[in-house]
Parts: C-alpha cells; sequence; structure tokens
C-alpha cells in the first residue's frame, strides 16, 4: 500500500519533511539502515538549516524522512539534540549513524559529504539527532 504524502501529513501534522543524503544511492542505503535499526542518528551542518531557513529537530517531534521522488518513506521520533564541532563528534554517536564501523570511517565520509554540500571544516558545527524508528511506510 502507498502512503501519499497528504496522507502522511494528516497523519502527522506537526511533522517537518526531510530526505537523508544528497544522492538517491544514498538515500535508498540510509533508509534501509534506519529499517535495519542500525541507524538511530543522524548530522547536519549548522549553517545548512540556517541558510536554508530549515526548522531544527525537536525532542519528541515526529518527522517524515521521504524517499529520493518525494514519496513518504518512514517517520522517526527525535529523541536527543546537540549542536556539536565536527571535530567534537565521538564514536558514540558516529557509530549510531550506522554508516561506518569506525570513528575514522565516519569522518571521512562526512567530511566527503560536507565538502560536496557547502564546505567542510573540523570546526563547523553539526546538528547531532538521535531519534526511534515510529512507523515504515513500506510495512503497510
Amino acid at each position: 500500500m502507498t502512503v501519499s504524502l497528504q496522507d502522511a501529513k494528516a497523519a502527522y501534522p506537526d511533522a517537518e519533511t526531510f530526505t537523508f543524503g544528497d544522492n538517491r544511492a544514498l538515500c535508498d542505503r540510509l533508509l534501509a539502515l534506519v529499517r535495519a535499526g542500525q541507524k538511530t542518528a543522524t548530522c547536519g551542518a549548522l549553517s545548512s538549516f540556517e541558510a536554508d531557513g530549515e526548522a531544527l529537530p525537536v525532542v519528541g517531534r515526529k518527522d517524515i524522512a521521504l524517499d529520493w521522488d518525494g514519496a513518504p518513506a518512514l517517520v522517526i521520533e527525535t529523541t536527543e539534540v546537540t549542536i556539536r564541532r565536527f571535530c567534537d563528534v565521538d564514536a558514540d554517536f558516529a557509530l549510531a549513524e550506522g554508516e561506518n564501523e569506525t570513528l575514522e570511517g565516519w569522518q571521512a565520509d562526512h567530511r566527503r559529504f560536507f565538502e560536496r554540500n557547502g564546505g567542510w571544516d573540523p570546526e563547523m558545527e553539526l546538528v547531532c539527532e538521535r531519534f526511534r524508528l515510529v512507523a515504515d511506510f513500506a510495512a503497510l
């Protein structure tokens, strides 16, 4: 059963919508990691939130993760939000992102991501979010 964005927003009226990653392959991979329970955290450059006028995550808010085509894929609930510098991200948070097996791997992959998306600096501030999976629209 396919759920429309309108239906998803009706079910979660206070939800923001977002897409994981910056390309289809990465988006698909990250959605799969969330579905598998391996990804329980994510981060983004604080400067990107500010430049785009995007709302910061809020503890307790449920948000709709979209697939690359803009269809609702998942609903997550934010459980923790911190702002920290890239250089201060620890292994616990990096491994909760589910994308790498080491802090060093996380640093290398995220450096490349941020370089593709506006620039990277070891001192850049990140919005670090932990979340839990609430609903998987593919499972309906």
